[in-house]
């Protein structure tokens, strides 16, 4: 088995700079992969927030997917966050699943246009003992959990957050918002020890500003 001790973060197309930044605030220099290569010695990779048809077309024309999916049969944990969380799912309601690594039902688009973007505050216990902030835009729902899913966070109807033993789904974007509660989680989840003591980014990017501006009151 390959040794693995590095997070990824699959640097095609969608919210990279975002989830480096964040990777970078807990002292973790992330490998931005753009060739199948790069796969080797990840512990973790992150498919980012974006269009998942756009990504996966992507993944296919550079002759990723096949090596993505021997990397994580060989130990790679993988966070899909938004687009990313469609692109894991074994089961996408009206199409056909892309990756299908997780035993999930998702809808995408489930909650509108973009216009419809916003935050929310949550508490996800096993993630964090703080409250978090969580924003949405133009994000699926997870609809249903397979065996060997665990759901971290239901609100409403649909599951916002679910993870197995070598993935995790989050249909919001933990990388738009301070809180580095989610990916202190899923690098720990890979193996790695977390030295920073920060739970907080330093300052919100312009994208965080949008996503509030988008719907203040939410």
């Amino acid at each position: 088995m390959t040794t693995r001790n590095k997070i990824g973060i699959l640097d095609l197309q969608g919210g990279v700079h975002e989830h480096a930044f964040h990777l970078q605030s807990l002292g973790i220099e992330p490998v931005r992969v753009k060739v199948a290569e790069q796969l080797d010695d990840l512990a973790g990779l992150i498919l980012p927030g974006g269009e998942s048809t756009c990504l996966i077309r992507l993944l296919n024309i550079f002759e990723i997917t096949p090596k993505l999916k021997a990397a994580h049969a060989d130990g790679m944990k993988i966070w899909g966050t938004c687009a990313g969380a469609i692109l894991i799912a074994n089961r996408i309601e009206g199409d056909q699943p892309q990756l299908g690594l997780m035993d999930i039902t998702v809808a995408r688009n489930a909650f509108g246009y973009q216009i419809d973007s916003f935050n929310t505050i949550v508490n996800i216990p096993k993630v964090s003992k703080k409250d978090m902030e969580l924003t949405f835009i133009r994000a699926p729902k997870i609809r249903a959990v397979g065996k060997g899913v665990d759901a971290l966070l239901h609100i409403d109807d649909y599951i916002a957050a679910a993870e197995s033993e070598k993935c995790l789904a989050t249909v919001f974007h933990p990388e738009l918002t301070p809180s580095l509660a989610f990916h202190k989680y899923f690098v720990e989840k890979c193996g790695i020890t977390i030295t920073s003591e920060l739970t907080e980014i330093p300052e919100r990017t312009s994208w965080m500003q949008f996503a509030r501006i988008a719907n203040p009151t939410k």
